[in-house]
C-alpha cells in the first residue's frame, strides 16, 4: 500500500502535514529504471466509493478491502471526525490488506472517476415516525447525495443499499438521470443466501450447492420461489411429487417466515445488521466490476418483466450482472400464484412510491 502521503484526500482528512517524510525523499529512494516502457494504457485502475460510514457502511469497506476488490477506495460521511476516524483506521491496517489507496472527505469530489458507487446513507426512524415521512427524509437525503456522485462519476454503476432498498433505489435513478440498467438496489440477495442456507441447514447439504431465490421487495411482501429450488441440480418440489414423499406447504412458509425475520432477530439482539450485507454487497461489488455475468436477485426496474406492466417500480428480480450493470432478468418459470405474489409486491411497493412526490 502506498504510503500517508498519496493516500489521502484534501483537507481536513488530510494525513500529509507533519509526518516529516516529504515527497522528495520518496523520488530520491528507488532508482529508476533506464529506458522504462510507460504502464500500459489498457491498464485498468478500479475505484469504489462508499457514502456514509455506519456500520454497514464500513463491513462493506472492510470486505472490499479484504477481498481485494478494488485499486482505490473513497469514503463518504457527513461527519467529519467520525469519517477521518474510519479511515485512518483502515489505513492502519495497511500492512496486512492488499495494496489499496484510501481516501476519505465530505465533499463528494473525492468520489470522482468510481467505477461503482455503493450507498448506505440513511435517515433512521425515529420512535413513532411513520414508513411514509421516513421515506420523504430519505429521499431528501438522496437529493444530496445522488446528484454530485452522477456528477462525478456518469459513467459510474450506483449500487444502492439504504433501506427500503427498493423504493430509494427508484427515487436514485430518478435523480440519477442514469439509464436503468447503471442503478441497482441490493435488494434480496442477502434474503436469497439466507434462503438457501435454511434449505442446506433442512436437508443437511452445503449452501452453495442449493439454487433458491427470494424475489419481490425487499421486505415482508417477498416472494419464496419454491418451484425454481434445485440441490445439485436436481429440482426439490419436482423431485418429491416424483418419489411421491409428502411435504407440508406449511413448513416451505415456515421457512420463508424465518427468512424474513432473520434481519429483526440479529437487530433485536445486536442493535443492527452489518457482516452479511457486507459479504453480500462484496459479492455484488465482485461480479459487476469483474464482469463475472452471475446472477443475483437484486432490486432492478422490473416494469415489462413477469407481467408488471406499465409500472415503473424496482423490485428484486433474478438480474445477470456484469461491468454494464444488468446485462438481463433470468426467464425464470413461475407459478401462477408466484407469479401472482410478485405482481402483489410490486403493488405494495407503488402504493407507498405513489405518495411521494418525486
Amino acid at each position: 500500500m502506498a504510503n500517508s502521503t498519496s493516500r489521502n484526500s484534501s483537507p481536513p482528512l488530510s494525513l500529509s502535514s507533519g509526518l516529516g517524510l516529504g515527497i522528495d525523499i520518496a523520488q530520491h529512494f528507488f532508482k529508476p529504471i533506464d529506458h522504462a516502457a510507460p504502464p500500459s494504457p489498457t491498464k485498468r485502475h478500479t475505484k469504489i466509493s462508499v457514502i456514509g460510514t455506519g456500520n454497514v457502511g464500513m463491513a462493506i469497506a472492510q470486505t472490499i478491502l479484504t477481498q481485494d476488490l478494488a485499486d482505490e477506495l473513497a469514503l463518504v460521511d457527513a461527519i467529519p471526525d467520525k469519517l477521518r476516524g474510519e479511515m485512518l483506521d483502515l489505513q492502519h491496517a495497511a500492512a496486512f490488506l492488499p495494496r489499496t489507496k484510501i481516501v476519505a472527505s465530505v465533499d463528494y469530489a473525492v468520489t470522482a472517476g468510481s467505477d461503482l458507487c455503493i450507498i448506505t446513507a440513511g435517515a433512521r426512524q425515529i420512535s413513532g415516525e411513520s414508513r411514509l415521512n421516513l421515506l420523504q427524509r430519505n429521499m431528501t437525503l438522496f437529493s444530496k447525495i445522488i446528484p454530485p456522485l452522477a456528477l462525478h462519476s456518469p459513467h459510474s454503476i450506483l449500487l444502492i443499499v439504504s433501506n427500503p432498498v427498493d423504493i430509494l433505489t427508484y427515487i436514485a435513478w430518478k435523480l440519477s438521470g442514469f439509464p436503468s440498467n447503471r442503478v441497482i438496489g441490493s435488494g434480496t440477495n442477502l434474503d436469497s443466501s439466507r434462503f438457501r442456507s435454511r434449505i442446506a441447514d433442512h436437508l443437511d447439504v452445503n449452501a452453495q450447492d442449493v439454487q433458491a431465490y427470494i424475489v419481490g421487495e425487499h421486505g415482508d411482501s417477498s416472494v419464496a420461489l419454491w418451484s425454481c429450488i434445485s440441490v445439485g441440480g436436481v429440482p426439490v418440489l419436482s423431485f418429491l411429487d416424483k418419489q411421491e414423499i409428502p411435504y407440508e406447504k406449511e413448513t416451505l412458509e415456515r421457512i420463508h417466515k424465518a427468512v424474513v425475520e432473520s434481519a429483526y432477530e440479529v437487530i433485536k439482539l445486536k442493535g443492527y445488521t452489518s457482516w452479511a450485507i457486507g459479504y453480500s454487497v462484496a459479492s455484488l461489488a465482485r461480479t459487476l466490476l469483474r464482469d463475472q455475468r452471475r446472477i443475483h436477485p437484486v432490486s432492478v426496474l422490473a416494469k415489462g418483466f413477469y407481467g408488471i406492466d406499465n409500472q415503473e417500480v424496482y423490485l428484486s428480480l433474478p438480474a445477470q450482472l456484469g461491468r454494464g450493470g444488468v446485462l438481463g432478468v433470468v426467464n425464470v418459470h413461475l407459478t401462477e400464484e408466484e407469479a401472482q405474489q410478485l405482481r402483489d409486491s410490486a403493488n405494495t411497493i407503488l402504493e407507498v412510491q405513489n405518495q411521494l412526490e418525486i
